[in-house]
């Protein structure tokens, strides 16, 4: 068996480099040489160093190849616990906004924290957070997010509303002219009714919107 994976990884090298033509007669000379299935030994030759996907009860990702050869080319990890944390509090003070906002607010609102003693980062950290993508950001704030999610009942707007909630005033409802509005009262409370928060009373007329 060891081999077998020593002329593998030798002939594999070869094929990924050769032309067409070679190709077929490393693949022929494996065959011969191993024993491998024709089909296998084509797939094994063409994947080797690299991870596949395989369909077996299941997805699930396997790598042709050496367990060391792996190791080398996994990436080394750029954004550390130093900027998940930092990235957490500072997406918190901004009230929790989506990656696109926190991005463009990112540059300008560090220096500001920082001179106000909210967060502290050293130049490493502060130079990650400056480049960060919008798309990292939600990857790494992905499990965070999860914690915030606010699990309740949202009203529905427009003539629908009006159906669920039985209330009239003096005049019929016009949807053509402005003055017409739908409110909602919005509380600031993180999904929690529990003691003293901030609530706003939303109004929006059903014409203008």
């Amino acid at each position: 068996m060891a081999e077998r994976k020593k002329i593998t990884k030798i002939m594999a090298q070869r094929c990924q480099k050769a032309k067409k033509k070679e190709k077929g007669k490393i693949l022929d000379g494996i065959v011969a040489l191993i024993g491998y299935n024709r089909c296998y030994a084509s797939w094994v030759l063409r994947n080797y160093g690299r991870k596949v996907l395989v369909y077996d009860n299941g997805k699930r990702t396997i790598f042709i190849g050496e367990r060391n050869l792996l190791k080398k080319r996994s990436k080394r990890k750029i954004y550390d616990e130093n900027v998940l944390v930092a990235l957490k509090k500072i997406w918190a003070i901004l009230d929790f906004p989506c990656s696109k906002r926190l991005v463009d607010y990112m540059k300008d609102i560090i220096p500001v924290l920082e001179r106000h003693n909210e967060i502290k980062l050293d130049k490493e950290t502060r130079g990650k957070l400056n480049k960060i993508s919008a798309r990292t950001i939600d990857r790494i704030l992905k499990e965070e997010k999860k914690k915030w999610e606010i699990r309740g009942k949202k009203t529905k707007p427009g003539s629908l509303l009006k159906s669920q909630i039985p209330i009239r005033t003096f005049s019929e409802w016009d949807e053509k002219r402005a003055g017409f509005i739908e409110m909602d009262l919005v509380s600031h409370n993180g999904g929690d009714g529990k003691g003293i928060y901030v609530q706003t009373l939303d109004a929006t007329d059903i014409l203008t919107g």
